[in-house]
């Protein structure tokens, strides 16, 4: 039997990150209402002041605030009317001492006005207009560029854009926003045990689990998966599905078939496949040592193998192209959140081991619970929220 030769994590990742650094999610120009949930290519920053002019945040009365200073419920203070600001328009004249003009709510603030009555403590009385509250300084004023300068940076490269990041974006007058596109992903699951979900497997068989886990995974992360498939344990087979799914994919991964079984073909279809081909068989990582990883050049496709396992599987996928989709795009990492270890837990000798764990909340902190479980068993996932690393020359970590 021929052994694998393993990579560690880092070494996979920098042979990964020089093939596909240069065009792996190329920016893009999308209209702002369809920028949503993608992540930001470039900072942005405000062109002019948000917003460009003061203007008041209730409907009331501009006013010069020291004007106001003896108003009370009891003893109002009266000021002339001297005009009125339309909604969408200049204010186009100003207020002096002992004058006052009636503002909508988001209503440019006329010359020498300092400050906003709301209309609720006024009163009409005759050609002016009786106030029975004090304004301080600023009260009920929104300031020019109060919300944010000129030059202002207003959102980071690799954001995830959210509605209310939609929202900066308008009000600093950008339509067009450039965003990475997410990588195109095929899932190729492969095996003749397997049947779609909705079938009763026969004896022998299962349902196919890694295909819509692994799709899954990589929606929530920011890729598009844009076909999948179950390809039999037959070299043609897989060969035909693999060939196809490079012509539309910049990311093709084969589920099952990437250790050194006797049905386990998929390291030499995909480096027959591509050149320079396969360039990591065997990753010192924990569960998910069967990890393949290649490329090809001429397609521009990275090519994966990853272990059959669901549980091995979707832990490789996080290490891997989690990680890549993050190298390049600047995009958040997942939560890290520090807690205590509620028993013992080894090691595997010479690799990364990966564990699942549940969190409990214990007084102020988190206790973090080991779900023990076989990585062919997808429920040990669906117990964990989480996971935690012992580094490759630790022999565990102890508990507390």
């Amino acid at each position: 039997m021929e052994f694998l030769t393993v990579d560690s994590i880092e070494s996979a990742r920098e042979k990964l990150i020089s093939y596909a650094g240069g065009w792996l999610c190329a920016k893009k120009i999308l209209p702002l209402e369809k920028a949503l949930g993608k992540i930001l290519a470039e900072d942005i920053f405000a062109k002019g002041d948000i917003p460009a002019f003061r203007r008041s945040s209730v409907d009331g009365y501009a006013v010069l605030a020291e004007n106001t200073a003896a108003a009370g419920e009891s003893i109002p203070v009266f000021l002339n009317l001297v005009g009125q600001v339309e909604m969408g328009k200049a204010a186009g004249f100003s207020i002096s001492s002992g004058e006052c003009a009636e503002v909508p709510t988001g209503g440019m603030l006329p010359d020498g006005a300092t400050a906003v009555v709301m209309v609720e403590y006024s009163e009409a009385f005759g050609s002016g207009i009786a106030l029975y509250k004090s304004a301080a300084y600023g009260e009920n004023v929104v300031q020019a560029g109060e919300d944010a300068k000129c030059g202002t940076l207003l959102l980071k490269r690799g954001k995830l854009i959210l509605p209310q990041d939609i929202g900066a974006l308008a009000a600093a007058g950008i339509n067009n926003v450039p965003v990475f596109a997410p990588p195109r992903l095929t899932i190729i699951s492969t095996g003749d045990e397997l049947v779609h979900p909705s079938l009763n497997p026969m004896p022998g068989q299962v349902r196919d689990i890694n295909t819509y886990a692994l799709m899954a995974l990589a929606e929530k992360i920011g890729f598009e998966a844009v076909s999948s498939a179950i390809a039999p344990d037959e070299p043609e087979a897989l060969e035909n599905a693999v060939r196809g799914a490079m012509d539309i994919s910049d990311i093709v991964v084969v589920s099952g078939g990437s250790s050194k079984g006797k049905k386990d073909m998929t390291k030499d279809v995909l480096d027959k496949l591509s050149a320079p081909g396969v360039f990591t068989h065997g990753l010192a990582v924990k569960p998910g040592k069967p990890t393949i990883l290649g490329f090809d050049e001429n397609s521009k496709t990275i090519l994966a193998g990853l272990p059959g396992h669901p549980v091995s599987a979707m832990i490789i996928f996080e290490l891997i192209f989690n990680w890549l989709f993050r190298e390049i795009t600047g995009a958040a990492g997942q939560m890290k959140i520090p807690a205590r270890l509620s028993s013992n837990v080894a090691s595997s000798p010479g690799k990364l081991t990966c564990q699942p764990c549940s969190l409990l909340l214990n007084g102020s902190g988190y206790i973090a619970e080991p779900t023990f479980g076989k990585s062919g068993l997808i429920t040990t996932l669906t117990k964990a929220d989480g996971f935690f690393m012992i580094g490759r020359g630790t022999e565990g970590i102890t508990e507390g």
